[in-house]
Formats: C-alpha cells, structure tokens, sequence
C-alpha cells in the first residue's frame, strides 16, 4: 500500500469541491462541450421538475459553469450523448456508461417501487400493445395518452395505465428516453436510442460493481467507505469490492482526515490535488448557489458530519412541518457551506425572490460575504431573466441589510 496523504477537514472539504467542479468560478464562458464534460465528471446529474428556479440539473450545472444556454443539456440528450436512468435516482449519466447500469435494467425487481413484476404480469397484453404503438409510430409521451378525469400528480395512485407502463418498460430497459420537451419525457424503443448494444456483451456483475465503486471515489474526491455506495446507490455501508483492498492493490489512495478514526480513499486520479491540499496549497475561492439535489449535498450525513451542514430536503414536507422553505439553495462560499435561502424566480415580473436568507450559526456576515453573495445572486438571476433581486427577509437581519447594500451597488 502506497502511504497515506494527510488531511485536515478544510483540505478534504477542498479536494471534494475540486472534484465536483466547485473549487473555483469558471474562468471563461460556458460552451456546449462543457457539460457533457461536467456530467462526465459527477458521473450523474440527478433530475427533479420542480422549476420555483431553474430545474435541478439546469441549476446543478449552473453552479459548476456560469451562464450557459439550457437548450444545450436537452441536445446531449436528443443526440444520445446522455442518457436517462436510475442512478443515485432518476438521473443523466454519459451514454459511455451504458453498459454499469443494463444489469438493473434486466433484473429490474431490485428497483424497488419503480418497477413490479405482478403488475406488468397482470397487464401483460396491455403492456405489449403499448409497445407495440411505439414501435409503429415512434416515441410517445404519457400525455399522448391522457384522458378526461385523469388524476394529476405524481403518485402511483394518480397515474393513468399508460403512465405506469411506460415507466416500469423504462425502468426494464425496454424503452428508453429520446427527448424531452418542455421537459416532458418521450419514450422509444431501447434498441432505436442504443442500436448497437447487445446483452452478449453485458459485462460481469462483479466488474460494474468494482467500475462503479472507482467512478463514485473519483467524483466524491475523497471518501471513508461508507460514503461510496449511496452516490450511485450501488453498495451499502460496505461497498464491495473492499476499498482497503483496493488501496493495496493501488486502485485507490489511502488518506487520513485528521479527527477521522476510520480510513478515506481517493481516486489515484486526484494525486495531484491531494498533495495541493495536505500541503495547504489548495485554495477555494468560488461562492455559488447549490440546487438542493447537486451531489456535494444529496448524501444528508455527508453533509452534516464533512461539511457542518444540517441539510433536509423540504419540497416534499408538508407545509406546516418546513424549518427553512420550499425550495432551499444552499450557499456555498469558498470552502463551506455559510447559510442557505429559500428562492422563487418570478419570470413574468422579471423579479428573483428570496423569500428568506440564513446564516448558519457561527459563520460571520460580513461585507466581504454579502459582496460574494451579491455576485452569485446576480448572476443566478440574470441567468434566469429575473434581473431584479428581491430580498425578503434574513436571520441575521443585519447580513440581510449588508446584502441589500451590495445588490443595489451592482444595480
């Protein structure tokens, strides 16, 4: 085993953020290319379609590259240079990848609610007439299909029989998705999205899992074992195969996190930033909007025990119960995470809500923090045509009033 590099917490922190795309801004205007390559680099770009702001892959993306054209992330998709499946959840992964995820296509049943055998048995010549219709006349969505009385939502309970089918034939690998517009899902056939794949070459269980492992250490930086498997939820606490054994075999780098009894590991990729960081020399200078689905916080303990940062996803809580909000961005500002706030873009009135700002305890607002956080807030809402920033309330009241002072000097 090659020896360990040395970390504190903050240079962990950083190796993280550089692995991510979110140590420093982007040093040039974003280009098409740049996300597929940002993509390639996370491994996943979980979807969501709550739009209060951008959409979470948009704003995931957003937050590594600056201002690009939303358009670009559905052409990756239309021209299969991506392409949709359960990952960490419902996700755009590299087309590349294809072959790590056939295996939860073909043995489905592991997924969970997202696919039932008794079902698909029950329906069977349903199911097959619906395939049957796409094989015809070519990719459908599930509003193709939509009937007077038709529930909304998103539940099972609410969903049409066309719905579900197309959904559980995704999930089967069976159909695939070949584009979306105005975000909606079409559905064609696996075998017109991926023509020249064949299960023949379907590569052994073993081997996706060990790819997967290495391809969730490269993206997450730096790691104890247990972090590993949620990421493209391919392990549990105990990924296989073992990473101390691939840290023998020099597969992966070993590394200790000063206050951490238990080994991390890094890709041996990131050589390079690791020796940065343990010599100090590894410097975080971006300060950006999180979605709340961006992978440096979707693992909630990894962000409360590596980052200090409580972090629960409210979208999906009823009302009465939230703490903070709807739709909580978390701030990140050079190496930490210092508050978060609750954001609604207004794009009729051309007008970026923040309904309410806080600070996390112990973190000073300072005029050096409210002019980063100025900037990331004007550029967020210039990207989404709601030039005007609106700051509704802050805890601390007086950050609240050092950042209103330097967003009415950049107006």
């Amino acid at each position: 085993m090659s020896t360990a590099f040395a970390l504190d917490p903050r240079g962990a922190r950083r190796v993280q953020l550089a692995a991510q795309g979110l140590l420093r801004a982007p040093r040039r205007a974003a280009r098409g290319a740049d996300l597929l390559a940002a993509i390639e680099r996370m491994g996943a770009l979980q979807i969501d379609t709550i739009h209060v702001v951008a959409r979470s892959p948009y704003l995931v993306l957003w937050s590594r590259l600056g201002a690009y054209d939303p358009a670009w992330l559905d052409e990756l998709l239309a021209t299969r240079q991506v392409f949709e499946y359960w990952a960490h959840e419902a996700c755009f992964l590299p087309l590349a990848d294809y072959p790590l995820y056939r295996h939860r296509m073909v043995e489905p049943g592991q997924l969970g609610w997202k696919y039932s055998h008794d079902w698909m048995a029950a329906n069977r010549a349903g199911v097959e007439a619906l395939l049957d219709h796409v094989r015809a006349h070519g990719p459908v969505c599930s509003a193709d299909f939509a009937r007077a009385g038709d529930q909304a939502g998103g539940g099972w309970w609410s969903w049409s029989f066309e719905k579900r089918a197309l959904e559980m034939l995704f999930s089967a690998g069976r159909l695939m998705i070949a584009c979306r517009r105005g975000f909606q899902r079409h559905y064609d056939l696996a075998e017109r999205i991926v023509p020249d794949w064949d299960d023949a070459r379907l590569p052994p269980r073993a081997a996706v899992e060990h790819a997967l492992l290495l391809k969730a250490v490269r993206a997450l930086g730096v790691t104890p074992a247990r972090w590993i498997g949620d990421y493209f939820r391919s392990h549990g606490k105990r990924p296989q195969p073992d990473p101390a054994a691939l840290a023998e075999r020099g597969e992966l780098l070993p590394v200790t996190v000063e206050g951490w009894r238990e080994p991390w590991y890094a890709h041996p990729d990131h050589a390079g930033l690791l020796a940065e960081a343990a010599g100090g020399g590894l410097r975080a200078t971006q300060t950006t909007l999180l979605s709340p689905f961006d992978p440096l916080v979707w693992d909630r303990e990894r962000a409360s025990r590596l980052w200090d940062f409580d972090y629960r996803i409210e979208c999906y809580t009823p009302a009465a119960r939230r703490r903070f909000g709807y739709f909580v961005l978390p701030i990140l500002h050079r190496d930490a995470l210092v508050g978060r706030l609750d954001a609604k873009a207004h794009r009729r009135a051309g007008v970026f809500e923040v309904k309410a700002l806080y600070l996390e305890a112990g973190v000073r607002g300072s005029e050096a923090l409210a002019a980063a956080l100025a900037r990331a807030l004007a550029a967020c809402a210039a990207w989404h045509g709601t030039p005007t920033v609106h700051l509704a309330r802050s805890e601390p009241a007086a950050f609240g009033a050092a950042l209103r002072a330097a967003l009415a000097s950049r107006a």
